[in-house]
């Protein structure tokens, strides 16, 4: 509609004082004036130091308020920003800063251990910029943007995020979707604009983010909150105690999750749980792995319907949603097409009927993503026969009703004795057993079977690891999965191996557990 504040400057102009972001952690707030200013100050000197429509920078920041506004620098600049992993090496951190070419790189003073060992390893960097304080190498971001006014670029393009893949099952990929074309005061929002509006963003959002922002998803959210005028408050990081606090404390409107974080929610026990004025939350989304069944109608039953799911990935390739309601008709599924138009198809690439089980695959009118530097990669996900087709690896079925539900990756798949197991299912049903904190369940070779199956267990607080618990749960799983599927022996580890995101890093406990294997063979 003409006239309808359509990016950040017309939030500035009409709602200055509003607060834009609120560090939930701190109390810190930064208003839509501040937040329009000082990206102008960055996207002003970032010009001045010559980037151009199309060219790159990166940060490397802990969950810090100047995310935001250095997001929205190079969103209204036309520019490419790629947000770090802050739990990378400094080697890791450098090469996908190299592979990504950033001329620019803004990391902080709580992240100076990882910057000091970037400083040497980044040779297309032309500015390291710190916030906060600063060390040998690096300058001080807020004595250089503060040379620079606070008005708009004459020429304010769109620009876009291109974000590295979480590298769980092999090297991180630097994703580039379809980039936008026009001018940041003609945009409304991401091509995703449809998932927000199904939720209801809008000016009196209050969306809360627990995850770390240099994820795809609470980025985004952030970002596409502040597009409509909302308030994003953040979590430094995420506690499930504070997390309702601050759905209390700030009268959060909408909120996303990963499900390792609505297990930890719901092991508060109802008496804490139930302490807290939750009515202001209208609606709660998660996503990035699939959550387990009795998780979901445990969390259904304490927030009512309110809970939303959605089955994406960083390419962007397709979405799913579903809504409370409609989870409960399909339990299990991640939902119907959003995005794109799914088609399940055998290893060959012919498609299956209703039911079966294949890779999913997206149909778009185009190829929505390429992998940065990577055209084979890029044609591997694409359909053999229809290049618009896309798949990241997921296996699933699709039911009658149009309904996706997914098995598993299809790296993570394990064969043994020829059969196929999804580890998944083992993976649900152990995460919701009182003893259990986290699982994980990989393959490991086998001389007679090619791979069996083994659970990794970190046992809940006040639980000591034994054979007896060992026994005791593999007895549960007996109960809860084919016999097949049932574990040949279960490990147990202090800490599992996750990404702040949700995100299981199982390559670690592949490389671990398969070395292990491969001395006991030797």
């Amino acid at each position: 509609m003409s006239g309808t504040p359509k990016y950040l400057g017309d939030h500035a102009g009409l709602t200055p004082d509003k607060a834009a972001a609120i560090n939930s952690t701190s109390g810190e707030v930064l208003t839509y004036r501040e937040l329009d200013e000082r990206s102008n100050r960055f996207a002003q000197c970032l010009y001045a130091a010559g980037l151009r429509r199309g060219d790159h920078i990166a940060m490397v920041l802990e969950n810090n308020m100047r995310c935001f506004e250095v997001c929205w620098a190079a969103l209204r600049s036309g520019l490419m920003i790629t947000p770090v992993n802050r739990y990378l090496t400094a080697a890791e951190a450098a090469a996908i800063i190299e592979d990504s070419h950033a001329q620019v790189v803004v990391s902080s003073y709580a992240m100076r251990e990882l910057a000091a060992g970037l400083t040497g390893m980044m040779p297309t960097c032309r500015l390291r910029l710190m916030v906060d304080g600063t060390i040998s190498g690096w300058d001080s971001y807020e004595a250089l943007t503060g040379r620079y006014p606070a008005t708009r670029l004459a020429d304010e393009w769109l620009g876009a995020m291109m974000i590295y893949s979480s590298g769980t099952t092999g090297r991180p990929k630097g994703i580039i979707r379809a980039q936008p074309q026009g001018r940041v005061t003609e945009g409304s929002g991401s091509a995703r604009r449809p998932q927000f509006e199904r939720y209801g963003f809008d000016a009196q959002t209050v969306y809360l983010s627990p995850a770390p922002l240099y994820h795809t998803a609470p980025l985004g959210y952030g970002i596409e909150t502040q597009f409509g005028g909302g308030t994003v408050v953040f979590m430094e990081k995420f506690e499930p105690l504070e997390a309702l606090q601050a759905i209390e404390r700030y009268r959060v409107t909408h909120s996303q999750w990963v499900p390792t974080m609505l297990i930890r929610l719901l092991k508060l026990g109802p008496a804490v749980r139930n302490a807290f004025d939750l009515s202001s939350h209208r609606v709660a989304i998660h996503a990035a792995a699939p959550c387990p069944q009795e998780v979901k109608r445990q969390m259904i039953d304490w927030w009512g319907p309110i809970i939303e799911e959605y089955y994406s990935s960083t390419e962007g390739n397709g979405v799913t949603t579903l809504n409370t309601e409609e989870w409960l008709a399909h339990p299990g599924s991640v939902g119907r097409a959003l995005l794109g138009v799914i088609h399940i198809c055998d290893d060959d690439g012919n498609e299956l009927p209703v039911g079966e089980t294949g890779t999913v695959y997206f149909e778009r009118d185009q190829l929505p993503f390429r992998y940065h530097n990577d055209p084979d990669k890029t044609r591997a996900a694409q359909h053999p026969r229809h290049p618009a087709w896309t798949a990241v690896g997921d296996i699933g079925h699709v039911d009658a009703d149009g309904y996706l539900y997914l098995t598993d990756r299809k790296a993570f798949m394990i064969i043994s004795g020829g059969v196929n197991i999804y580890p998944q299912a083992i993976e649900d049903a152990l995460a919701v057993h009182p003893d259990v904190q986290d699982a994980a369940v990989i393959g490991v070779p086998d001389a007679e079977m090619g791979e069996q199956v083994k659970a990794i267990v970190e046992p809940a607080p006040g639980v000591a690891p034994s054979d007896a618990l060992a026994e005791r749960l593999l007895a549960y799983l007996r109960t809860r999965v084919a016999r097949y599927m049932v574990p040949r022996s279960i490990d147990f580890i202090d800490a599992m191996p996750r990404l702040p995101t949700g995100k299981l890093y199982k390559r670690a406990l592949r490389e671990r557990y398969g070395a292990r294997a491969e001395r006991a063979d030797s």
